[in-house]
């Protein structure tokens, strides 16, 4: 069970978006990079299991705003996290 998830309530024109990227060390720079650059929130980074291979990292986020903006935002964190790929 690895996922990245976004959570949507509110409106159109005021939201609020809240979720998991899971992902490698690798790409863990990149998406917190892509996120203050689009003004989310970080919440937590963790971990949520031991000896796994590859190691993954799970960072919980929110923000809140239009939700067409925030859903283009975090469309930008997954393109970001998508490049190091």
């Amino acid at each position: 069970g690895l996922n990245t998830w976004a959570a949507f309530a509110g409106n159109d024109a005021e939201a609020v978006v809240d979720g998991d990227f899971a992902m490698t060390a690798n790409e863990l720079q990149p998406v917190l990079k892509a996120m203050r650059q689009e003004g989310i929130n970080i919440v937590a980074i963790h971990q949520h299991m031991s000896h796994e291979e590859p190691r993954y990292l799970f960072l919980h986020y929110w923000a809140k705003g239009p939700a067409l903006r925030l859903a283009q935002s975090l469309k930008r964190v997954l393109d970001a996290q998508k490049a190091v790929q």
